[in-house]
């Protein structure tokens, strides 16, 4: 009743909730930036958890935060320049090369920060004999999807990364919109909630197989699941978004699709690599005292 009334939704929320001034110096505090760092608190709050639960020290958990940290921010300042703006990253490498480690944040890709945390994590396990990387990676899954969501509702509040024209009830009018190409502001998919309820989905499914599978899974079972469904959806959802760089509106498909086939490639590559184990996700199945 409530969406056949609705024509579509205005969204005009600023970005900012306010700036810092000391002087001359400006520092604005973005929803983008609360939601990303609590993606990052909640995420180690989840982690402490599990680690427990699995009767590992959670101490750990705050060395691996360190490396997720690092590895993420770089890898999706990295990827996006990679992936979206290589131009500018040539025509001065060492200036762009500053501007990725250096907040505020402009532009950041998922796959970029997905390919540097793997190896972030690699680090973190090489000197852990009893936490194998696929060990980590199929517990680190559930708050990376937490933190997916945050990030992706972060787009909203910025008012980018959305999709092309709909009639449909929820269309969303992105008021602030300033790009003429995309101009008259007209109702478009919120592609960004699509994305942020399909990750909590995917946390709820990847908790449930931890939770309660975690004893009879193979190590890399949760983990190449996660893989196919997430980066799957990215798949389907880009084909109603727009493309972020013109050069894609060249391609068969758009950039994030493209990069994504060969992550689910590889998700499907862990699920056949840990059906075909014997070692059970669960290190220390009799083990029920956590170690603090």
């Amino acid at each position: 009743m409530i969406l056949s009334i609705l024509a579509y939704i205005n969204w005009n929320i600023s970005p900012e909730l306010f700036v810092i001034r000391i002087g001359s110096f400006e520092l604005p505090i973005t929803w983008y930036g609360i939601l990303f760092a609590l993606g990052f608190l909640v995420g180690q709050q989840i982690l402490q958890y599990i680690f427990a639960q699995d009767g590992k020290s959670v101490k750990h958990v705050d060395t691996l935060t360190i490396y997720l940290v690092i590895s993420i921010i770089v890898g999706a300042r990295l990827g996006h320049y990679l992936f979206y703006e290589w131009e500018l990253l040539l025509s001065d490498p060492a200036r762009w090369a500053l501007d990725m480690i250096i907040p505020p944040f402009t532009g950041l890709a998922s796959h970029g920060a997905t390919g540097a945390m793997l190896i972030g994590i690699y680090l973190y396990s090489r000197t852990r004999p009893d936490q194998p990387f696929l060990y980590v990676t199929d517990r680190l899954v559930i708050p990376i999807a937490f933190g997916g969501a945050l990030i992706r509702l972060g787009n909203i509040f910025n008012s980018e990364i959305y999709g092309v024209p709909t009639d449909l009830p929820w269309g969303f009018r992105f008021l602030r919109e300033t790009d003429p190409a995309l101009l008259p502001i007209v109702p478009r998919h919120p592609t960004g909630i699509y994305e942020a309820l399909f990750c909590l989905l995917l946390m709820a499914i990847c908790f449930y197989l931890w939770k309660h599978k975690r004893h009879s899974l193979r190590n890399g079972f949760i983990t190449g699941l996660f893989m196919i469904l997430l980066f799957t959806s990215r798949i389907l959802i880009e084909f109603l978004k727009n493309n972020q760089s013109d050069f894609e509106n060249s391609l068969p498909l758009n950039m994030g699709q493209l990069l994504s086939i060969p992550i689910v490639l590889v998700g499907f590559a862990v699920l056949v690599y840990s059906l075909r184990q014997h070692k059970t996700i669960d290190q220390n199945p009799e083990n029920k005292n956590p170690v603090i």
